[in-house]
């Protein structure tokens, strides 16, 4: 088959503004040899025309760890399950400006202010978290963002005002699988937050984690939503099954099922940020420098919120081994 040819006009008509349908991701999720080749060079291919052969980096601070309220089946702070995250409140508002001179110094063009619960509530802590904001944006190029659940229109115009430039909330998964991975709150809650920090004037990046034991068909209506609500960036995380959580024994995807994600989100998300960001190296392996031909367009580098990441002198020399370049604000 000329799979060159079919995947060309298929590139066409992406990005002449045509959405893929539910099959063709099925296809792409689906492909192998030189047919998911052909795929991933039309994605490359899109990636390219909106990024050009640069990558974004950004980093986080876990800013409170541990206790939450939430029972989402793959995470290690929550309070229902049995593992041992880091426990700690709300780090001062010094070590969480530190953390974003540390950031910028390493190149990241986004730093992201993540908490552990369901919700921010208006006092001391959520007061510290915007004096941050706005001293991060007096002093810093590096664009301060936060992550701390859901929101209401009060929480999210006060955010935007302190300066935050991008609100990070994901939907994990389908909302069709969302059920098997949460309870304690409802999926149009989440949707509801991506909402509202749009309509604040915050940008948002909202995402998902592959790898929950969701199906190819929901790897896709996840894509189908998050191109819906028009996002601005896309993070891809990969699980990394940690002990004491229900997902403790769930068995990690193939390298090759990861790429094949990040070349299906490419095409509905021709335009948009996509980054890869937790589970990378775990679940990639030595297939990590594939996710920019495959189609995204940033990593994040440094510690994830209770699990290390990579020695960011490996990952520097990954970008120069590809011949990519790193850029920040």
């Amino acid at each position: 088959m000329n799979y060159w040819q079919d995947v060309q006009q298929f590139v066409d008509l992406v990005v002449a503004g045509q959405s893929p349908s539910r099959t063709q991701g099925l296809n792409i999720l689906r492909s192998s040899g030189a047919e998911y080749s052909a795929y991933m060079a039309g994605a490359h291919y899109l990636k390219e025309c909106a990024f050009e052969n640069k990558v974004q980096l950004c980093s986080i601070i876990n800013a409170k760890s541990g206790r939450c309220q939430e029972n989402c089946a793959f995470c290690a702070q929550s309070a229902h399950h049995q593992s041992s995250p880091p426990t700690y409140p709300l780090k001062n508002r010094e070590e969480i400006i530190d953390g974003a001179r540390r950031a910028q110094e390493e190149g990241s063009h986004c730093y992201g202010i993540v908490t552990s619960g369901t919700q921010p509530e208006a006092g001391k802590e959520f007061d510290t978290i915007l004096s941050a904001i706005r001293e991060i944006r007096d002093r810093f190029d590096i664009e301060p963002s936060a992550s701390l659940g859901l929101l209401t229109q009060d929480l999210a115009q006060a955010l935007a005002d302190a300066g935050c430039v991008t609100y990070h909330h994901n939907l994990e998964t389908a909302r069709s699988y969302f059920p098997h991975i949460c309870t304690t709150h409802d999926y149009e809650e989440d949707v509801n937050t991506v909402r509202l920090a749009k309509a604040s004037g915050m940008k948002v990046c909202c995402g998902g984690i592959f790898g929950l034991g969701e199906s190819d068909e929901q790897r896709v209506e996840l894509a189908e939503t998050l191109h819906e609500l028009d996002v601005d960036s896309i993070p891809l995380n990969f699980l990394n099954p940690i002990l004491g959580t229900p997902l403790e024994n769930q068995k990690s995807l193939s390298p090759m099922d990861c790429v094949r994600a990040i070349t299906m989100f490419r095409y509905f998300l021709p335009d948009k940020p996509i980054s890869v960001c937790g589970g990378r190296e775990t679940n990639l392996r030595e297939l990590q420098s594939w996710i920019f031909m495959a189609g995204a367009s940033g990593t994040m580098v440094g510690n994830y919120l209770t699990t290390a990441g990579r020695d960011r002198e490996v990952d520097m020399q990954m970008f120069a081994d590809i011949e990519v370049k790193t850029h920040g604000c």
